[in-house]
């Protein structure tokens, strides 16, 4: 039903309505001008408040509709549910508008606020449907409505709903009129939605890079641990690992290499380059040369060597090899750089399939 007597709701006989609007109505004169709705609601309002509120509105006031009889002005606001107009009248008078009556009318108000120019209304609207009134069921009309009314925010939610529950969306009446009567729409899902799964492919694929990035500047710290100072089971070549020394905070990580660098000393398979295990090895070597700033006091095995072998090639390491040395310097700043942030020293992330990881070294 429509509200029978929108002045007496507007002037704090509705639950509904702020002090601060009351207070406004109450030091207004009479009004001046009346509102008509579709359902032939006639709300009373102040043609001057009107005016300013919206640009549009100020043109129909200036050209309103005369009863004969009475001399009575009016201006029609038509196409929508009668208390949808009485909120945007009111929104006009105080710029305020309640979460329920958004949740109720959003749909209506955000075409409304379009179709008459009033900014601060659409922005609401926009972000109300964006948080709270996006459905399967409705989807499909915020998208057109979204596109109609220049609402970028609300389309881009809306298309990004629409891609999530893409199977319950195409079951629903507003997809099948959409097919039918609108299909560069649906042209648009299809092709935001294909666009959407490349984007999270993307996203995976670097957050994976990322982690192996990570894992491979954790080795390489271990491994500086491992010939310095030596871990639970392996230490500096002219020292014996400590038996009672405590694992350290990387353990799961060290002692993987620990693994690959007993395997490394004894493998007789290394010698013709049939061990896989081996060439990991290599290669952790080799990475270790890369990013070595001091291979003169260095204490893990053939970083000169490969230092001074790199320096004497003339074209240097491939461009593939280059990328990952940069790749995994960055990784180890922005490790140590977010270690240092911290409050308390945490351990930040234990590698836990280092080794598998490095088969995406091999040549």
């Amino acid at each position: 039903m429509c509200p029978t007597n929108f002045a007496d709701e507007f002037t704090g006989k509705s639950q509904d309505t702020s002090n601060y609007s009351c207070k406004l109505i109450r030091h207004l004169p009479e009004p001046d001008i009346h509102v008509i709705t579709s359902g032939g609601l006639r709300i009373p309002a102040h043609s001057h408040i009107l005016a300013m509120a919206s640009p549009v509105v100020e043109k129909m006031v200036n050209r309103p509709r005369r009863n004969r009889k009475t001399g009575e002005k009016a201006i029609p606001i038509l196409g929508v549910p009668c208390d949808a107009v009485s909120v945007f009248v009111r929104f006009l008078y105080s710029y305020r508008c309640t979460d329920e009556e958004m949740d109720k009318y959003g749909i209506h108000l955000l075409a409304l606020s379009h179709v008459y120019a009033v900014p601060k209304l659409k922005k609401k609207c926009s972000k109300g449907l964006a948080d709270r009134g996006l459905i399967v069921e409705n989807v499909i009309d915020v998208l057109q409505l979204a596109r109609l009314c220049d609402a970028p925010d609300l389309y881009l939610k809306g298309m990004k709903f629409a891609a999530n529950k893409y199977k319950s969306v195409e079951k629903t009446e507003g997809y099948r009129f959409l097919q039918k009567h609108d299909p560069w729409l649906e042209l648009e899902i299809l092709q935001f939605i294909e666009e959407y799964e490349l984007r999270k492919k993307r996203t995976k694929k670097h957050k994976e890079e990322q982690n192996l990035y990570i894992q491979l500047s954790e080795a390489m710290d271990c491994l500086v641990h491992i010939c310095t100072e030596g871990c639970t089971a392996v230490g500096p070549y002219d020292m014996e690992p400590s038996k009672k020394k405590e694992p350290c905070k990387r353990f799961s990580t060290c002692q993987g290499l620990q693994l690959l660098i007993k395997h490394f000393a004894t493998c007789k398979k290394r010698v013709n380059g049939g061990c896989s295990r081996c060439k990991r090895m290599w290669q952790l070597l080799k990475l270790h040369a890369s990013m070595c700033e001091q291979p003169s006091s260095c204490r893990v095995p053939l970083c000169r060597q490969f230092k001074l072998k790199m320096q004497q090639e003339k074209k240097g390491d491939d461009a593939k090899w280059r990328l990952l040395v940069r790749k995994v310097v960055s990784a180890k700043t922005i490790s140590s750089l977010s270690r240092s942030k911290d409050c308390k020293p945490q351990e930040k992330r234990e590698m836990q399939h280092t080794l598998p990881c490095l088969q995406s070294l091999q040549p």
